[in-house]
């Protein structure tokens, strides 16, 4: 992006140490702290010219390339500052990485960024670049998904920053207004920008570009605007200059937002925002979907880098709430610029901050998911390049939009483009694995709980103890993966389940229940339920028992001898799907068969009773002619072992 749009993106640079060689490099600083970037570069390369150069002036020469956007040559400048002085501070390291982005020397960038990581490992942007040391294939994962054109309204000048006005399109521009005298930004060489209006064809092509008329548009700086469903309300951005020549503690001129609205065909009550200052600059208003929200790029203070992303609530009353700082999921320590926030609820924006293809890319974040998918994702190739891409503006329903670059091949400096979008982004699965561990009688969360987590292969990955409510979390785990959950607590038996992690983006919740080692037995207890027998199946219409009855059955053995004094009164039942007579002559045979094996096995007989209830007890409304499931019928068919004593 260059020019007139970095003056709106930037922000404050803040002025820097002046250094006095020469008158001429004196004259070379003064403009550079006044962020008179053009005649500064001037200044500066003729001084190299002719053999003067230290570290302090390529450092100049190359941030008023950077900050004007032309990271070609800001990259040539950073260079040859790395190497005179090869011993950078960090954020020099940084802007060289995004200066060779821009000319696609992705190789040397990487190890620019790598000293960049090393030296500032606290720094949002160095954590992203080693966490995503491939964004180059995960970027190519989402390309070329927009069919781009020119939106046919650009001009030699600056022209940027769309937004949708009913059927039209309001833009940005810092084209000849047609007056006799033009005044020229010194930051910038153009003229001062103001908001234009142009007609927007079926296929999104604009044309008939006119100035919008009123007093929105000042002899100075105007961009960035955005209106309310109805139309009767605009946001935009305007420099601090109209009124009083506003100037921070540095002598900067800042942004702020400010608010019209539409009476008779004119836009009226011009006010600024409340939450503007002189001290900071507010600008790219952007509204929530259902209007409740404005969202806005500042360097207010709270800021994370060069300029955040904010959202404010627009209050009933057209008052506001307090402005909240979107976090570091979103923010980085660069730049974070241009909102817009789309009918699905997806937040794109610009930024140089998180990993691009060089200078501002555009990246979306998915708001209603954020629970669950916790990154942004760059939109990829075509619509992101190797220079600034920003401004991203798209329907929903039609998939038309519009987005702004000074990519090669445009008309002028900045250029607004028109897209069709081909196909959704793909958002990359991300599963979270979490669980609740408690007693499985009585419901009690069971702290200080010790759960292990293994994969499929049953490699240990990861231990974490229950919190005081008994939960544990064990973070980001793999989609479309199995793994195995273990709960360990002192008094209660050891359980592992196995867990399969969807292939789609959530957390994945593992309620986990324990039972006590040494259970209480009362009177009127079911040994079957309090050892979680399994079905103690017979062969059809027979008694015997077999194999797999006997494992069950060696429980209730077990307990029995483990504790002399208890009785047990065995009952089977069956289901309806026979005589009563027959199922209860059954049940009888079966009950006396489970006795017969547990007396054979060494248990008193005096300690047992044993009967068949045939399907007189059932448990559900599977009677005689009604119509049940397998599993249902399953139900019914039963044996207990009631502690009578």
């Amino acid at each position: 992006m260059k020019k007139i749009t970095t003056y709106f993106i930037v922000f404050i640079i803040g002025v820097m140490n002046v250094y006095s060689q020469k008158s001429s490099l004196a004259k070379g600083d003064k403009e550079y702290g006044q962020f008179a970037y053009v005649d500064a570069i001037n200044t500066y390369e003729r001084l190299f010219e002719k053999g003067y150069k230290s570290p302090e002036m390529l450092e100049k020469l190359g941030n008023s390339y950077y900050f004007k956007a032309d990271l070609q040559n800001a990259a040539k400048w950073y260079g040859e500052l790395y190497s005179l002085a090869p011993d950078l501070t960090p954020e020099y390291y940084y802007r060289y990485a995004q200066s060779l982005k821009a000319i696609k020397e992705y190789d040397t960038a990487d190890k620019m960024m790598a000293k960049f990581s090393q030296m500032n490992i606290n720094d949002r942007r160095a954590k992203l670049a080693v966490e995503q040391k491939d964004y180059l294939a995960i970027i190519k994962k989402n390309s070329g998904r927009y069919a781009i054109e020119d939106a046919g309204i650009n001009t030699e000048n600056s022209d940027f920053g769309s937004s949708f006005f009913g059927d039209k399109i309001v833009f940005t521009s810092g084209r000849p207004s047609g007056k006799v005298y033009e005044k020229k930004d010194s930051w910038t060489g153009e003229g001062f920008t103001n908001l234009y209006i142009a007609t927007k064809s079926d296929n999104g092509a604009l044309s008939a570009a006119e100035r919008v008329s009123g007093n929105i548009n000042s002899k100075y700086n105007e961009s960035t605007a955005v209106f309310t469903r109805d139309g009767e309300t605009v946001y935009f951005t305007r420099n601090n200059y109209l009124e009083k020549k506003g100037k921070d503690k540095n002598g900067t001129i800042n942004l702020k937002i400010y608010r019209a609205t539409l009476k008779k065909g004119a836009w009226e009550n011009i006010t600024e925002l409340p939450f503007n200052s002189d001290n900071y600059s507010v600008a790219h208003p952007a509204l929530s979907p259902d209007e409740k929200y404005l969202y806005f790029a500042s360097d207010m203070p709270g800021t994370l880098g060069q300029s955040d992303i904010y959202k404010v609530a627009i209050n009933l009353d057209g008052t506001f709430g307090t402005p909240e700082n979107l976090g570091d999921i979103i923010n980085t320590e660069g730049r974070e610029t241009f909102p817009f926030v789309t009918e699905d609820n997806e937040l794109y924006f610009s930024s140089d901050g998180h990993p691009g293809l060089g200078g501002l890319d555009v990246f979306v974040y998915k708001v209603e998911n954020a629970k669950w998918y916790k990154k942004v994702l760059n939109v990829g190739e075509t619509l992101n390049s190797s220079k600034d891409d920003f401004g991203f503006l798209i329907n929903t329903v039609t998939k038309l939009g519009y987005f702004t670059s000074n990519r090669d091949g445009g008309v002028g400096n900045d250029d607004i483009y028109k897209f069709k979008e081909l196909k959704k982004i793909q958002y990359p699965c991300e599963q979270f694995l979490a669980g609740k561990v408690t007693d499985k009688t009585t419901g009690i969360a069971l702290d200080g709980s010790k759960v292990t987590l293994f994969d499929s292969e049953y490699k240990m990955l990861k231990v974490v103890m229950a919190d005081n409510k008994g939960e544990f979390d064990f973070g980001p785990i793999e989609c479309n993966a199995k793994y195995y959950i273990r709960a360990d607590k002192v008094a209660y038996s050891t359980i592992e389940v196995p867990v399969v992690i969807a292939n789609e983006s959530g957390t994945t919740f593992v309620p986990l229940m324990l039972d006590k080692a040494i259970k209480e037995l009362k009177l009127g207890d079911d040994l079957a339920i309090v050892l979680e027998l399994k079905t103690i199946l017979f062969d059809l219409n027979k008694s015997n028992i077999r194999p797999d009855a006997a494992i069950e059955l060696a429980k209730i053995l077990d307990v029995m001898q483990q504790n002399p004094n208890i009785k047990v009164d065995i009952r089977s039942h069956t289901d309806s799907r026979n005589t009563a007579e027959y199922n209860r002559k059954l049940s009888d045979r079966r009950a006396k068969s489970t006795m017969a094996w547990l007396v054979k096995n060494g248990i008193d007989k005096t300690r047992l009773t044993a009967k068949g209830y045939g399907e007189s007890q059932l448990l559900n409304k599977c009677s005689d002619g009604a119509k049940c499931s397998e599993a249902e019928h399953q139900a019914n068919r039963r044996s207990e072992f009631i502690i009578v004593k």
